[in-house]
């Protein structure tokens, strides 16, 4: 009896552990399914919203970097997916090597954006200066600063007279637009129990001096709004950067312990 009960338990004994293994497949599948989103997500910007004012304002077009990214990532959760469920040593191994590499890049352009603090602002200042230039030329782009000045309480780039990068709102003399000297109304400072937003609130405020203007909108730049709400918000700042780290370093532990185990398996079988 207690021999029939060993060679029972010799043949249902596995070092594979099913908790791990499957963990991993649903971790996989459910960033396998994300990817899918963000691939989709990229076609239809590719083909809906890509306009030749968005890929001069961006260095590279934001559509095509979604569609990469989510490539990347479907290779890399399918790997993760399958390598899982079949046990796959080469699968896992694939997902493990990957997952590493993509951890190990995101960390490396942390720190040069950290160390090269300078040139990341002076990027930043090159993509907001063509996004104001462009300002009308296209609704998402002139959503997209909307809502930076609004959220950040700021105006342009270093000053609200940046505005004058624009040729509708540009300060010369030369300039027929009805918007001359003006900034969009997202500069404005809102008014308590306003219920319709005055879009002309920031006519003419470029030739006004900063302490004049700054009764009727926000004259600080958003460069130094950005870097005060950082420095604010170094907490959630820290918080979305563990975020994204933990399930990278999950897939890369839990993958590692499963191609132990079951090369452990392989050596008990041989």
């Amino acid at each position: 009896m207690d021999r029939k009960q060993n060679m029972y338990r010799n043949e249902t004994f596995s070092f594979v552990n099913p908790w791990i293994r499957y963990f991993l497949f649903f971790f996989s599948f459910l960033f396998w399914a994300f990817s899918l989103l963000i691939v989709a997500i990229g076609v239809y910007a590719k083909v809906q919203k890509a306009t030749d004012t968005v890929r001069d304002t961006f260095l590279i077009d934001p559509a095509v970097i979604l569609i990469v990214v989510g490539v990347v990532m479907f290779f890399i959760t399918f790997c993760g997916c399958i390598g899982a469920l079949r046990e796959n040593i080469r699968l896992l191994k694939t997902f493990s090597f990957t997952l590493t590499f993509v951890f190990l890049t995101q960390l490396a352009i942390s720190i040069m954006g950290f160390f090269y603090s300078d040139q990341t602002r002076g990027a930043l200042g090159k993509f907001v200066k063509k996004a104001i230039v462009h300002y009308r030329d296209d609704l998402d782009l002139q959503n997209l600063m909307d809502y930076i000045q609004k959220e950040f309480k700021c105006c342009g780039w270093n000053n609200y007279t940046d505005w004058s990068w624009n040729l509708y709102f540009n300060c010369t003399h030369e300039n027929p637009s009805t918007e001359r000297c003006a900034v969009p109304y997202s500069c404005c400072t809102p008014v308590p129990g306003e219920t319709v937003v005055n879009t002309m609130c920031g006519f003419g405020v470029q030739t006004q001096k900063y302490l004049e203007a700054n009764k009727f909108i926000f004259p600080v730049g958003c460069a130094d709004k950005a870097v005060l709400w950082i420095e604010s918000h170094l907490l959630l700042m820290g918080a979305l950067a563990l975020g994204l780290a933990l399930p990278q370093i999950a897939g890369i532990v839990l993958s590692q312990i499963l191609i132990s185990q079951i090369q452990d398996e392989i050596t008990s079988v041989l």
